[in-house]
Protein backbone atom coordinates (compact mmCIF):
# COMPACT_ATOMS: atom_id res chain seq x y z
CA UNK A 1 0.00 0.00 0.00
CA UNK A 2 1.31 3.45 -0.92
CA UNK A 3 0.72 6.37 1.40
CA UNK A 4 0.67 9.79 -0.17
CA UNK A 5 1.26 12.87 1.94
CA UNK A 6 -1.43 15.32 0.93
CA UNK A 7 -0.32 18.10 3.25
CA UNK A 8 -0.29 21.29 1.20
CA UNK A 9 3.11 22.90 0.90
CA UNK A 10 3.08 26.63 1.48
CA UNK A 11 5.80 28.34 -0.51
CA UNK A 12 7.79 31.09 1.19
CA UNK A 13 6.30 34.52 0.71
CA UNK A 14 7.54 36.28 -2.36
CA UNK A 15 9.31 39.56 -1.99
CA UNK A 16 7.73 42.38 -3.96
CA UNK A 17 10.84 42.63 -6.13
CA UNK A 18 10.55 39.06 -7.35
CA UNK A 19 8.50 38.61 -10.49
CA UNK A 20 5.06 37.15 -9.89
CA UNK A 21 3.33 35.05 -12.52
CA UNK A 22 6.51 34.35 -14.44
CA UNK A 23 6.56 31.38 -16.76
CA UNK A 24 9.34 29.10 -15.64
CA UNK A 25 11.27 26.59 -17.72
CA UNK A 26 9.70 23.72 -15.77
CA UNK A 27 6.05 24.56 -15.23
CA UNK A 28 5.43 20.96 -14.15
CA UNK A 29 6.40 21.91 -10.61
CA UNK A 30 10.00 20.81 -10.68
CA UNK A 31 11.93 23.53 -8.95
CA UNK A 32 15.59 22.49 -9.14
CA UNK A 33 18.04 23.60 -11.79
CA UNK A 34 21.76 23.06 -12.15
CA UNK A 35 24.05 25.98 -12.78
CA UNK A 36 24.40 24.97 -16.43
CA UNK A 37 20.62 24.89 -16.84
CA UNK A 38 20.28 28.33 -15.24
CA UNK A 39 23.03 29.64 -17.50
CA UNK A 40 21.13 28.29 -20.52
CA UNK A 41 17.80 29.74 -19.33
CA UNK A 42 19.15 33.17 -18.43
CA UNK A 43 22.00 33.70 -20.87
CA UNK A 44 24.34 34.37 -17.94
CA UNK A 45 27.61 32.49 -17.76
CA UNK A 46 28.11 29.95 -14.97
CA UNK A 47 31.11 32.03 -13.87
CA UNK A 48 28.83 35.07 -13.48
CA UNK A 49 26.33 33.05 -11.43
CA UNK A 50 29.10 31.83 -9.11
CA UNK A 51 30.38 35.38 -8.78
CA UNK A 52 26.89 36.68 -7.95
CA UNK A 53 26.73 34.10 -5.18
CA UNK A 54 30.22 35.00 -3.93
CA UNK A 55 29.54 38.75 -3.66
CA UNK A 56 26.20 38.26 -1.91
CA UNK A 57 23.90 39.03 -4.79
CA UNK A 58 22.54 35.46 -4.65
CA UNK A 59 23.50 34.07 -1.25
CA UNK A 60 20.46 31.81 -0.85
CA UNK A 61 21.41 29.22 -3.47
CA UNK A 62 21.02 25.75 -1.97
CA UNK A 63 23.37 22.85 -2.50
CA UNK A 64 22.78 19.18 -3.18
CA UNK A 65 24.23 16.50 -0.92
CA UNK A 66 27.24 16.45 -3.27
CA UNK A 67 27.73 20.23 -3.07
CA UNK A 68 26.26 21.02 -6.49
CA UNK A 69 24.43 24.36 -6.66
CA UNK A 70 20.67 23.95 -7.01
CA UNK A 71 18.65 26.91 -8.19
CA UNK A 72 14.89 27.22 -7.88
CA UNK A 73 12.19 29.16 -9.70
CA UNK A 74 12.51 31.87 -7.08
CA UNK A 75 16.20 32.19 -7.98
CA UNK A 76 15.25 32.52 -11.64
CA UNK A 77 12.81 35.29 -10.70
CA UNK A 78 15.53 37.05 -8.72
CA UNK A 79 17.96 36.78 -11.65
CA UNK A 80 15.35 38.31 -13.94
CA UNK A 81 15.07 41.24 -11.55
CA UNK A 82 18.86 41.56 -11.22
CA UNK A 83 19.22 41.64 -15.00
CA UNK A 84 16.64 44.45 -15.16
CA UNK A 85 18.62 46.37 -12.52
CA UNK A 86 21.77 45.89 -14.63
CA UNK A 87 19.93 47.33 -17.63
CA UNK A 88 19.17 50.45 -15.59
CA UNK A 89 22.89 50.99 -15.12
CA UNK A 90 22.73 50.33 -11.39
CA UNK A 91 26.23 49.59 -10.07
CA UNK A 92 26.82 46.06 -8.74
CA UNK A 93 27.60 47.45 -5.28
CA UNK A 94 24.15 49.05 -5.15
CA UNK A 95 22.56 45.81 -6.30
CA UNK A 96 24.36 43.92 -3.54
CA UNK A 97 23.14 46.52 -1.04
CA UNK A 98 19.60 46.06 -2.33
CA UNK A 99 19.94 42.28 -1.94
CA UNK A 100 21.12 42.79 1.65
CA UNK A 101 18.05 44.91 2.34
CA UNK A 102 15.81 42.22 0.86
CA UNK A 103 17.34 39.67 3.23
CA UNK A 104 16.68 41.99 6.17
CA UNK A 105 12.96 41.80 5.52
CA UNK A 106 9.96 44.10 5.55
CA UNK A 107 11.59 46.69 7.81
CA UNK A 108 13.64 47.81 4.80
CA UNK A 109 10.75 48.41 2.39
CA UNK A 110 11.12 52.21 2.59
CA UNK A 111 14.84 52.12 1.88
CA UNK A 112 14.35 49.70 -1.01
CA UNK A 113 11.60 51.88 -2.45
CA UNK A 114 13.91 54.92 -2.24
CA UNK A 115 16.66 53.06 -4.09
CA UNK A 116 14.22 52.01 -6.82
CA UNK A 117 12.72 55.50 -7.08
CA UNK A 118 16.19 57.02 -7.49
CA UNK A 119 17.04 54.42 -10.11
CA UNK A 120 13.77 55.19 -11.89
CA UNK A 121 14.59 58.92 -11.94
CA UNK A 122 17.97 58.12 -13.49
CA UNK A 123 16.36 55.85 -16.10
CA UNK A 124 13.79 58.53 -16.99
CA UNK A 125 16.61 61.06 -17.44
CA UNK A 126 18.52 58.62 -19.68
CA UNK A 127 15.39 57.92 -21.72
CA UNK A 128 14.93 61.67 -22.25
CA UNK A 129 18.56 61.96 -23.38
CA UNK A 130 18.11 59.05 -25.76
CA UNK A 131 14.89 60.56 -27.17
CA UNK A 132 16.76 63.83 -27.79
CA UNK A 133 19.57 61.90 -29.45
CA UNK A 134 17.05 60.00 -31.56
CA UNK A 135 15.51 63.29 -32.71
CA UNK A 136 18.96 64.55 -33.78
CA UNK A 137 19.62 61.31 -35.66
CA UNK A 138 16.23 61.49 -37.37
CA UNK A 139 16.95 65.06 -38.40
CA UNK A 140 20.31 64.10 -39.90
CA UNK A 141 18.81 61.07 -41.66
CA UNK A 142 16.12 63.31 -43.17
CA UNK A 143 18.76 65.84 -44.23
CA UNK A 144 20.81 63.21 -46.06
CA UNK A 145 17.71 61.64 -47.61
CA UNK A 146 16.57 65.04 -48.89
CA UNK A 147 20.06 65.87 -50.15
CA UNK A 148 20.13 62.62 -52.10
CA UNK A 149 16.79 63.43 -53.75
CA UNK A 150 17.69 67.05 -54.59
CA UNK A 151 18.93 67.57 -58.14
CA UNK A 152 22.60 68.41 -58.44
CA UNK A 153 23.34 72.09 -58.95
CA UNK A 154 19.97 73.16 -57.59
Amino acid sequence: MTVIDSTPVTPPSLDACVSVGTVHPRPDGQDRYTISEVAAFTGLRAHTLRWYEQIGLMPHVTRSHTGQRLFGNRDLDWLTFVRKLRLTGMPIADMVRFAELVRQGEATYDERREILEQTRREVVARVAELQDTLAVLDSKIDFYADARRAPEGA
